[in-house]
């Protein structure tokens, strides 16, 4: 593991000044995963700068009948919340899909979102990796990718990637594409926000670009439309084992229904 320096941010804004001065420097929170990239050299960040104390652990209604998710609400706190559990259950079963107890205590909800694929390769750094160290090559591609995309990587498929064939490992993001959520983030610029679809970037040719994210913005907040498809949904996970594993195919489902009619349906998968 590399050396680096340790630095506690005060608030949202010295927390972007820091990152934005040093763009080798990384946020961290939970560092669930973030602490495991670094122990294998696949991540070496001159300077890990401490988000814990930002006010951005609360959920609060919205003005469009919502709720907002601070970025660090754990994903225990979260899927364990009454507000959530009652209006967006399907939220808070894919959460409780993934990893265990111990992580969801730790992680956090804008972390969840930033966390890096589980790819035997783009964790080997002996391996070549497109993700990891881009124009090196793929290893999964013509290697052990048991657990890698189907969908995207025919041939003939516009979105078809020949560089990285690595699949995001959130159970919750696929809950929140399903949801049609937004992330709040502020930089150096001010505030935006980025549809949930927008969020999440496919390999293409730039396959260590894992999202939309600018390198000098934080999460702040993720925001729940008012339908939480709280009547008819379903969240499936389908893994080597009953917990702490990864999907090899996970769908998140929701209905509307008016008089035995489908009036709204949306469908994300996973894995």
């Amino acid at each position: 593991m590399i050396n680096f320096d340790y630095t506690r941010a005060d608030g949202v804004t010295s927390a972007v000044r820091d990152r934005a001065s040093e763009l080798t420097a990384k946020f961290i929170a939970g560092g669930t995963n973030l602490i495991d990239l670094m122990k294998e050299n696949v991540e070496r960040p001159t300077r890990l700068i401490d988000i814990n104390r930002l006010p951005l652990a609360t959920i609060t209604e919205t003005e469009g009948g919502g709720l907002r998710l601070g970025a660090l609400m754990t994903n225990a706190d979260t899927a364990y919340d009454k507000q959530v559990s009652k209006r967006y259950p399907l939220l808070s079963q894919a959460i409780l899909a993934g990893a265990s107890a111990q992580l969801r205590n730790m992680a956090t909800d804008g972390g969840n979102l930033m966390q890096r694929t589980r790819c035997y390769y783009f964790y080997d750094v002996a391996t070549p990796c497109n993700k990891r160290e881009p124009g090196s090559g793929c290893s999964a591609i013509n290697g052990f990718n048991r657990i890698h995309a189907i969908l995207g990587t025919e041939a003939g498929t516009p979105d078809r990637s020949i560089h990285c064939i690595a699949t995001h490992p959130s159970d919750m993001c696929v809950a929140l594409a399903a949801l049609e959520a937004v992330v709040r983030v502020t930089g150096p610029d001010g505030d935006r926000t980025i549809p949930f679809a927008e969020f999440h970037r496919l390999p293409g040719n730039t396959p260590h670009i894992d999202n939309t994210l600018k390198d000098d913005e934080l999460i702040t907040a993720i925001d729940l439309p008012a339908n939480g498809f709280s009547k008819n949904y379903a969240y499936l996970k389908l893994r080597d084992r009953t917990s702490y594993a990864f999907a090899l195919v996970s769908v998140a489902a929701a209905l509307e229904m008016e008089d035995g009619r489908i009036t709204d349906a949306r469908i994300a998968l996973g894995g």
